[in-house]
């Protein structure tokens, strides 16, 4: 499985960016997705998406701001990023959970089995 994040940069507080993940050499529906964010040393799950059904999961500091979606291809999953705030930044990786937790269980624990090398997030003031 390979995951290529892209889409990152750099936004002010209030605006947005869209995060892309385009993921290779697997079969979707076999497979929760998820955006996790990791800042120093710790890393945190930010929304989670079902491959089985579409259920997501959101940390609460995003919700109502941030948007995880699917392509129609379903080798693509996005993320998002709406009225950005400072706490947003770090650097973000997608990555990939075979069905053994559900949505909220793998960003919760940051259960991962494969992820990407990550794309930063900066927001400036």
């Amino acid at each position: 499985v390979h995951l290529v994040e892209s889409g990152g940069g750099l936004a002010e507080t209030g605006g947005s960016l869209r995060l892309a993940c385009r993921i290779s050499g697997y079969t979707f529906d076999h497979y929760n997705i998820g955006w996790f964010r990791q800042v120093g040393k710790e890393y945190e799950g930010v929304s989670c998406i079902s491959g089985v059904d579409g259920a997501t999961y959101y940390l609460d500091s995003v919700k109502g701001r941030f948007t995880i979606s699917r392509g129609d291809a379903k080798d693509m999953v996005f993320l998002q990023m709406n009225s950005l705030r400072l706490d947003d930044a770090g650097t973000y990786h997608c990555a990939t959970r075979a069905l053994d937790y559900n949505v909220k269980e793998m960003c919760v624990g940051v259960r991962i089995g494969y992820w990407g090398q990550g794309i930063q997030v900066n927001v400036s003031s």
